[in-house]
């Protein structure tokens, strides 16, 4: 019997890690919106699982920051406040800067991830598909978290452009918050690239403080906007 019981669990963790993997990066490619309701049921269904595994991704989830889940109520893609954003940017300095150092001994084949992840947003935004130039800008800063060459620190940070997708789905205008940094990773991929590192390090610097600047600002505005809503339906 308790031979059994193990292998169900050796069996259940792959399918759910594999199940949340498949959600992370639904939230990552802006499929699934702040405050999106999952259901064990449904997602069960949709991935073919029992609904324990589907409980048991949606935990994982939550232990990642990107789900909340409420006893008997449910679980719900976060919704994320500023100061979850002042620590996703400091987190975001720390880990960017130092693959940026580490860039002299990267190999060819990690550079051309630089390019490519950089003129693959150029493109969406000539294609005027700003989902994917989100996607694609935290797909560019990847690349560079890349140039640790640390399994850990890739992993970490895929979770962490998942909630910063989060935090781009809360600004008002998402096309016109992504359009203004496309340029600027351009920049920062061309001194990489170059071997500019102090250069480029000083330019992504200021870009994440202006970026996190906009996003708490964007989200203050969002949570504002909320209340005076709830305040209305609640006077009616």
């Amino acid at each position: 019997m308790n031979s059994n019981s193990n292998n169900s669990s050796t069996v259940a963790l792959p399918a759910a890690e594999t199940m949340r993997a498949a959600l992370r990066q639904k939230i990552t490619e802006g499929r699934l919106s702040p405050g999106s309701r999952l259901f064990d049921k449904v997602l069960a269904e949709e991935f073919g699982v029992s609904r324990n595994t589907a409980r048991d991704a949606l935990r994982l989830l939550t232990t990642d920051g990107l789900v909340v889940s409420i006893p008997n109520s449910g679980s719900s893609v976060r919704i994320l406040t500023p100061a979850d954003i002042r620590d996703i940017y400091s987190a975001r300095r720390l880990i960017e800067t130092g693959a940026i150092a580490q860039s002299s001994t990267a190999s060819d084949e990690l550079l051309q991830k630089i390019e490519v992840a950089a003129t693959q947003s150029e493109q969406y935004v000539e294609a005027g598909d700003w989902n994917k130039v989100g996607t694609s800008s935290l797909s560019f800063h990847r690349s560079i978290v890349q140039l640790t060459r640390s399994q850990l620190v890739d992993e970490f940070f895929t979770t962490l452009a998942a909630q910063l997708r989060l935090a781009f789905a809360l600004m008002p205008d998402e096309s016109v918050f992504q359009v203004s940094w496309v340029g600027r990773d351009r920049n920062i991929a061309n001194l990489i690239l170059s071997g500019r590192r102090e250069e480029a390090t000083s330019q992504l610097i200021d870009y994440l403080n202006e970026s996190e600047a906009q996003i708490i600002d964007g989200v203050r505005n969002t949570m504002h906007s909320r209340s005076v809503m709830d305040g209305a339906e609640k006077a009616s």
